[in-house]
């Protein structure tokens, strides 16, 4: 389970982690982890095989959504299924690229050609009528991109097509920001006291090893992303050290220098309390306060998974779901523990944002090194700060 650091006098304030007993080691721990868990999984694997989310039916079947920027575009709040139709042809190139199968990856390029030609009236439907043409110019661009991602295929030149590919899925995610009409829920009143994000945001952290983007998005987690995208703007987390770095596992920060572990708003001296905030697919709304085991929907799925290397999320205490505050972890996905789609976290902790850029830098980092800077470096207009 992620905790937060247990308070600690040691000045080099290195957390004494515990999992499930203290009575077992790191190794123990992980080893019995492992081999519970994927009993656990491969059951659960057997009840699961058969469905198929219709928003992913272009890729391949079993073929689970492990890339954040990938994920943050199927958890847009709009239904268009022509685009989506779009997407996930694009999207399923990539399984095949792995297998390097080039005749699936054309056959996914003239679907896209397709789709483009003959469902174009029904894609700029789902735009307001203001942003229609910018709609229109970008959808042209996707046209003329799939030639040289066809080129690419021909050549069986596999950087090239990645390459092609995520210049195609950028402005696929730009058109379907497009159709996002309002925020599409109301936050309960009781959390109107905390920053609210009423869209999505960016952020670079500078680190000692690199730099890592992530994206916030407040679509699906309003109160836990407006929190933290309110303390980068603060430059709460400059000069703050990683505090726990497991390999396949968590990396962690944000816990402040003192006995405090987490944010001490200066307004009124008290800690700011995050509550537990989780938004399941065909709900309209997330759930608060609640993990999904505790209110018996276990089976459900999130909006935001823990399916991606850099999975975002806020650390809490094991025995208060609403203890969370300034610390988060980055989920560093080991395929053997955690299997994407069917792992142990979705729905105990609640994601906020992925990784679009940096993985590499993440799978460096040790509790050694710290944050030198985060800075917001799009979409802090969509930043709702509580009224004094």
């Amino acid at each position: 389970m992620i905790l937060r650091k247990p308070v600690c006098t040691d000045t080099k304030r290195e957390p004494n982690w515990l999992f499930f007993s203290p009575f077992f080691n790191q190794k123990s721990i992980k080893s019995f982890i492992k081999t519970t868990c994927l009993s656990l999984l491969l059951s659960s694997l057997c009840l699961f095989a058969t469905s198929t989310p219709s928003a992913l039916a272009g890729l391949p079947p079993g073929n689970a959504v492990t890339d954040g920027s990938a994920l943050l575009r199927y958890s847009l709040p709009i239904d268009n299924p022509e685009i989506r139709k779009v997407q996930g042809d694009l999207e399923g190139i990539s399984q095949w690229l792995r297998s390097k199968r080039w005749g699936p990856i054309k056959k996914n390029i003239t679907k896209v050609e397709r789709q483009l030609s003959k469902k174009r009236g029904a894609i700029l439907a789902s735009v307001s009528e203001a942003k229609q043409a910018e709609a229109s110019t970008i959808l042209d661009s996707i046209e003329l991109g799939l030639e040289p991602l066809r080129a690419a295929a021909n050549a069986e030149d596999k950087e090239a097509v990645w390459i092609e590919r995520k210049k195609l899925l950028d402005q696929v995610g730009t058109v379907e920001e497009l159709m996002v009409d309002g925020f599409p829920f109301e936050v309960p009143e009781e959390y109107s006291n905390l920053p609210q994000l009423k869209g999505r945001a960016t952020v670079e952290f500078k680190t000692s090893k690199g730099d890592v983007t992530v994206v916030a998005d407040g679509y699906s987690a309003p109160v836990t992303a407006g929190n933290f995208i309110d303390l980068v703007d603060k430059k709460f987390y400059d000069g703050m050290p990683f505090i726990r770095a497991e390999d396949f596992y968590v990396l962690q920060t944000g816990d402040p220098e003192g006995p405090e572990e987490g944010y001490i708003d200066p307004k009124t001296n008290e800690y700011r309390a995050i509550p537990m905030e989780i938004l399941v697919k065909g709900d309209e709304e997330p759930i608060y306060g609640f993990t999904l085991e505790e209110i018996g929907q276990y089976m459900d799925e999130p909006i935001l998974p823990f399916n991606s290397y850099g999975s975002l999320a806020l650390a809490r205490p094991g025995d208060d779901n609403n203890g969370g505050s300034s610390q988060f972890f980055f989920f560093l996905f080991e395929a053997e523990l955690t299997p994407a789609g069917r792992n142990m976290l979705d729905g105990r902790y609640a994601v906020f944002g992925y990784t679009v850029k940096g993985k590499e830098v993440l799978r460096s980092l040790t509790q050694e090194d710290e944050i030198i800077s985060a800075r917001v470096v799009d979409g802090l207009e969509n930043l709702t700060l509580p009224k004094s």
